[in-house]
């Protein structure tokens, strides 16, 4: 890696300056650009540290609230998601979710989202618009047990679908709480029938626990706005 560094380090030198006009060279400083741009992003990615375990996928963990009765609006969720921080081991999620409040003594309106890091917990993010959710409504009390169970299996990989899983999110209402899984391809029904089998299985529900799937292009048409 440190020799891909050097090397980029010496096209910046200035050589290419010379014959500016040559469509070749043009061409050659556009991929020279976008493989710095690349670095840059893997730089940004956060990786294990010296002697950790390490996750399958980087994730990153997402808080929102907002007001209830309020109109909401694809700009105003966006700007009231909040990135938590993200994490590429074991210990790195252990030491967010130690000093996390659990969803049980959340208040109001309020939404704990895990997604892969680059996927934005977005309907209209590209990883997610040709996928859906799987949802379970939770009566009170429920909600701390099964999203620890829930993130804790997606981590692990124990839903064995490849890179299906996008993400996962628990919503804090004052009736109830309700937990989702979001995955890329909502047409794929084996998939989807494996995702909700795995999620009864970790969650521990009941056989006659209401599991609802949905589309996030239903959800659009229906709320209008690409927020959760």
């Amino acid at each position: 890696m440190n020799n891909k560094f050097d090397a980029l380090k010496d096209d910046d030198s200035g050589d290419h300056e010379q014959d500016q006009g040559s469509p070749k060279d043009s061409e050659k400083e556009k991929i020279e650009d976008d493989d710095k741009e690349q670095i840059i992003i893997k730089k940004k990615m956060v990786v294990p540290g010296a002697g950790e375990h390490p996750l399958q996928y980087n994730y990153t963990f997402w808080y929102s609230r907002r007001t209830p009765g309020r109109p909401a609006s694809t700009q105003s969720y966006e700007q009231n998601i909040k990135q938590i921080g993200s994490f590429a081991s074991v210990e790195q999620f252990w030491r967010f979710y130690s000093h996390m409040i659990r969803p049980g003594d959340l208040t109001g309106h309020s939404d704990f989202h895990l997604f892969k890091e680059g996927i934005k917990p977005m309907w209209e993010d590209d990883a997610n618009k040709m996928g859906g959710k799987w949802i379970i409504r939770l009566r009170k009390g429920l909600a701390s047990r099964c999203w620890e169970n829930l993130i804790l299996a997606m981590l692990g990989e124990q839903f064995m679908v490849g890179e299906e899983i996008c993400g996962a999110v628990v919503s804090v209402r004052f009736q109830e709480d309700i937990i989702s899984i979001w995955n890329k391809t909502a047409s794929d029904q084996a998939t989807t029938a494996r995702i909700r089998d795995t999620l009864r299985r970790v969650l521990n529900l009941p056989p006659n626990t209401i599991m609802e799937y949905k589309t996030h292009t239903d959800s659009i048409k229906y709320v209008g706005v690409g927020c959760p």
